[in-house]
């Protein structure tokens, strides 16, 4: 049953009408001065009020374990003073000597029938046991633990299927933070040589509008197990852009600065730069990236700028630089019309050339030995839309490489200009940096604007990394790999350094993992070249096969394979059951 309830609108009232007009004065109340006698003055008295829940956040460091290495002097026990244990004929005729002794035959006489009871509750009824009857079975079980090899390696041949099962992650280890009230970006990351434990971070800032007139240049080396205060800091005059440890001395770095300048430290030395290169011979902009180089001395890097120019330098001299290429495309060494370099890669497999990643887009291709300065570019790699922040070859694989711009990574082939043999789908965010692992042929990670470190194996997936994880709320600007493939190190716009550890499965080698990631890439890069005969079509006229043979005949040579193969297991499948 349902009853409505009505209401006029004249029940409830006249209906209000607003509108604007002219200020009224409707009462004027003079102060008074009588009430100002009855005024009384009290303490004052103050009481914060909030009007929501009060919460906070607090992060803090647990106490850390000390460890102690201490050794254990094992010494065999059960002999004689007089017996000296090393010499063996000493322990050879003692050891005869008590085996020829009653008492330690009728010991052995006892304790046979307990060790081997269940064999004689079995073979015999009687509770007392000949002699013979007991030499003869404790000499058999003798003889069965003698043909039993204790070394044995039962699993050596098997897979080991935990490990390659192994769902992959990161633990975060450490966070070392920026010692300056005015948070600078993390423009490069580099680890101790040989295995060390310190990171050496370049702090910059890179707005200088904003920057104040006190802005801190220090740098820092940190060691990886006391995130409190930094190992040693670096006093440059100009901040830090690049830096990189020298692979053979351990406390040696090379630098480069925002006003163009190349710094040697020594960190026996203390805070201060060893040597420092002169301002007219150096870098008009700042040092985007220096690399060290492989030579007898190993006292030899080279560094690339925003200017256009590439400078080779020997840290015994740095008054000057010792060579010199400028990144003119047309070869007539014009500054103004050089791309700008922003990324550098240099491989001790071809010690002769180099890849320079500009503002561009393009990778230039650099031949450091060549006759004139004109032959020293000797090719471009152009696929990306904006700056090529990283580049680096594979650890593994030394003619394909990595590189990192506008929203995606992608991989090259030294012969295959035109296009990439693999990338990555476009991101929701720029790519800043990316590295090889040195332990794993197809695993690289890569760092975004957004925060987030992406891990890829190309050999599981291509279109989507194995492991996404978020590393900060501020974009993430530089990454470097430790050399044992384990630690990953990550800086932030604000100054962090968070320090990972990744999972077993992504720093260890899978079987013939190598062989099937160059299998691979070949693969890939003879698509490539089919898809580009395709494209020049019948222009070529000087090529013996034309685009259709070109395609036919890698599908003919895969079917023959899977006809082949189909065949080889039938004909051992007919083994099996009829040998």
């Amino acid at each position: 049953m349902e009853h409505e309830y009505a209401k006029l609108r004249s029940d409830f009232g006249r209906q209000c009408l607003f509108s604007d007009r002219h200020v009224e004065l409707l009462v004027d109340m003079a102060p008074n001065p009588k009430l100002a006698l009855q005024f009384v003055v009290k303490d004052t008295r103050d009481l914060g009020v909030q009007g929501c829940w009060e919460m906070s956040e607090h992060e803090v460091n647990t106490e850390r374990f000390e460890y102690d290495h201490q050794g254990i002097n094992h010494v065999e026990g059960g002999w004689p003073k007089d017996i000296n244990v090393l010499e063996m004929e000493q322990t050879i005729r003692f050891r005869k000597k008590v085996e020829k002794d009653e008492i330690y035959m009728n010991s052995v006489m006892m304790l046979g029938p307990v060790s081997t009871s269940p064999v004689f509750t079995t073979a015999t009824s009687s509770e007392k046991m000949s002699k013979c009857s007991v030499i003869q079975l404790v000499g058999q079980c003798v003889g069965q633990n003698n043909a039993v090899d204790i070394y044995q390696e039962y699993f050596q041949n098997e897979e080991l299927l935990d490990e390659i099962q192994e769902t992959p992650s990161v633990k975060f280890v450490n966070k070392f933070r920026d010692q300056n009230q005015v948070k600078r970006n993390i423009t490069n990351l580099s680890w101790q040589a040989s295995g060390g434990a310190n990171l050496a971070a370049a702090y910059s800032c890179l707005e200088l509008q904003k920057a104040p007139a006190d802005l801190s240049k220090d740098s820092y080396i940190w060691d990886i197990e006391n995130p409190n205060q930094p190992l040693t800091i670096l006093k440059p005059e100009s901040q830090l852009f690049c830096l990189a440890y020298n692979p053979q001395d351990l406390h040696c770095l090379i630098s480069g600065c925002l006003n163009g300048q190349i710094v040697l430290w020594d960190e026996r030395v203390g805070q201060h730069p060893v040597e420092v290169s002169a301002s007219q011979q150096s870098h008009m902009d700042p040092v985007y990236k220096i690399k060290w180089l492989q030579s007898s001395t190993e006292t030899e890097a080279f560094s690339a700028s925003t200017d256009g120019q590439i400078l080779w330098w020997d840290i015994r001299k740095l008054s000057e630089p010792t060579d010199r290429l400028i990144l003119d495309l047309s070869r007539q060494d014009n500054l103004d019309t050089a791309l700008r370099a922003v990324s550098l890669e240099y491989n001790v497999a071809t010690p002769d050339t180099f890849l320079v990643g500009t503002e561009q887009g393009a990778v230039v291709y650099c031949n450091r030995v060549a006759e004139t300065p004109a032959e020293k570019i000797v090719c471009t790699y152009d696929g990306h839309h904006g700056p090529v922040y990283a580049i680096q070859r594979s650890p593994f694989l030394s003619q394909n490489f990595l590189t990192v711009g506008d929203w995606g990574a992608r991989i090259w082939a030294d012969d295959i200009k035109e296009s990439a043999i693999m990338w990555t789908r476009h991101q929701t965010a720029y790519l800043t940096d990316a590295r090889w692992s040195p332990v794993r042929p197809a695993v690289f990670f890569t760092v975004k604007m957004d925060g987030w470190l992406d891990i890829w194996d190309i050999l599981f997936k291509q279109n989507d990394p194995t492991l996404s994880i978020k590393v900060r709320d501020e974009p993430l600007s530089s990454l470097q790999v430790h050399e044992g493939g384990c630690m990953i190190a990550s800086g932030s716009q604000l100054g962090v350094i968070t320090l990972m550890e990744v999972s077993s499965g992504l720093c260890t080698q899978q079987m013939n993992e190598p062989d099937i990631l160059a299998e691979m890439l070949e693969r890939e890069a003879k698509r490539e070249k089919i898809l580009r005969a395709m494209r020049i079509g019948d222009e070529d006229e000087n090529s013996e096969e034309g685009p259709k043979e070109l395609t036919l005949k890698p599908e003919y040579d895969f079917h023959n394979l899977v006809e082949s193969e189909q065949r080889r297991k039938q004909w051992e499948s007919r083994q099996r059951h009829y040998p």
